[in-house]
């Protein structure tokens, strides 16, 4: 894959929600070309805990006007409103473009795994972070940060995140993304991505 400076990316990251009393939480993707320049915006609806992640987002980015020119999909870890599990390789197959999920810190998979295994559908779930596969390593503006991916090589996954990182350890696209979510759910942005 050739990555280059404008390379058309786009970013998931999730809002807040105030209690697992509440059904559904917002799901932003922010489509960049390079690292600041916007070219749209996507959102839905997800289920808390739930099962339907991957599945909003293929239908997100299937129906967007970009999808011929977009070349990256970027996920802010593997889960989504608590944990609505994506799955990484089902995401890939169905829209074509390779997927990183950036994890800020190294996780305790453990601790994960034992969580995962308190909320509905953990079989499928667990199946899910399974074939998501290893979690890799990559320098990052010398900095340290992790992904799991699929379709795309750890060189092209470097590249690409230098490109992309600007403001912080996190891409723009995912970082923005959280921005947006969190103006959107509580009025103002709030919080680290």
């Amino acid at each position: 894959m050739d990555i280059k400076s404008e390379t058309r990316v786009i970013g998931f990251n999730d809002g807040p929600f105030k209690s697992f009393s509440q059904k559904y939480a917002l799901l932003v993707g922010v489509l960049t070309r390079g690292p600041e320049h916007i070219d749209g915006i996507l959102s839905t609806k997800i289920e808390i805990d739930g099962l339907d992640a991957t599945d909003k987002i293929v239908k997100l980015i299937k129906k967007t006007k970009h999808y011929g020119q977009l070349r990256v999909i970027l996920l802010n870890g593997i889960t989504f409103a608590g944990f609505n599990v994506v799955d990484i390789k089902k995401l890939h197959a169905e829209t074509k473009k390779p997927v990183i999920a950036i994890i800020r810190k190294k996780p305790d998979l453990k601790k994960f795994r034992d969580a995962l295994r308190k909320t509905q559908y953990c079989k499928e779930k667990l199946k899910m972070v399974e074939k998501a596969g290893k979690i890799q390593k990559i320098i990052v503006k010398d900095s340290e940060i992790y992904v799991q991916s699929t379709g795309i090589s750890l060189k092209g996954i470097e590249k690409l995140l230098n490109l992309t990182v600007k403001h912080s350890l996190i891409p723009e696209p995912i970082r923005m993304a959280h921005i947006i979510a969190s103006g959107i759910v509580n009025g103002e942005s709030r919080g680290r991505v």
